[in-house]
């Protein structure tokens, strides 16, 4: 793994590109901790999440390390989540993670790292950038949230057709489907990242983390009980200085000053 903090954005690297970032064990330990660092940071505003090289995000697990642990009688059965395994509980699964996370997706994103796309709040893709879950194909199930992800984000018949097949989505049809927030070619990828990047932070942070948990915990609810639910984010940012500074900003016409507290 590779973590850099750049201002307030952190950028979160799955760097093992000579096996297109597949994820062993050892990387799920590091992202936990790296996802806890995020979180707990108050300087960290946003998250960019993507795979070192230019073919892969990642293409999921690390299957050769599930053969050999199999082979050695070591590996468990595996079904629905990571509780229990190492790095639990990952992005997949970090329910209350209100700070925002962007995949920034260079090429493959198969398996477990298009569940970990699922998971994240923007997705920007480059145009030779696949999309996939095949599990089916390995006797396997989109375990980290694909299954439930998938068929919250698509068409249920169109999710449907992708989980029992294990076809591959270019990124082009991922936009066409809404799974996707921009395509640009390779060589703009990192720009158009950076011009998301900068516009989630030209917004106050605790109205980002306010707005994410909303969406998030209401997406299920009936809506008369979606406005009568407390936010714990939102209570934070109607008490919050950031709350006054922007009305105040906009009156005085010049750009706000947040602090994210």
């Amino acid at each position: 793994m590779r973590y850099e903090k750049r201002g307030h954005a952190a950028y979160v690297t799955l760097d093992r590109p000579e096996v297109l970032n597949a994820m062993d064990l050892a990387m799920h330990e590091e992202l936990a901790g790296i996802w806890d660092d995020f979180e707990a940071d108050d300087e960290m505003w946003v998250a960019v999440l993507t795979g070192a090289g230019d073919r892969a995000f990642s293409v999921g697990q690390d299957l050769k390390e599930v053969a050999a642990r199999d082979a050695e009688g070591t590996a468990r059965p595996s079904t629905f989540g990571s509780r229990g395994k190492p790095g639990w509980p990952r992005l997949t699964e970090r329910f209350s993670l209100a700070k925002p996370v962007i995949a920034r997706v260079n090429g493959y994103a198969l398996g477990g790292g298009f569940e970990l796309a699922l998971a994240c709040d923007l997705v920007i893709a480059a145009e030779h950038a696949e999309f996939g879950l095949p599990e089916a194909r390995l006797g396997l199930i989109p375990g980290a949230g694909g299954v439930f992800r998938l068929t919250r984000q698509l068409p249920y018949r169109t999710a449907m057709g992708l989980l029992i097949t294990g076809r591959r989505l270019p990124a082009r049809q991922a936009l066409e489907y809404g799974l996707v927030n921009d395509v640009v070619p390779a060589g703009r990828l990192d720009e158009c990242v950076d011009a998301w990047v900068t516009d989630v932070l030209s917004c106050a942070p605790l109205s980002v983390r306010a707005i994410k948990e909303a969406a998030q915990t209401s997406a299920t609810l009936p809506l008369e009980r979606a406005f009568a639910t407390r936010y714990v984010w939102e209570e934070r940012r109607m008490h919050s200085a950031d709350a006054v500074e922007g009305p105040r900003a906009f009156a005085e016409k010049r750009p706000p000053r947040w602090l994210g507290r």
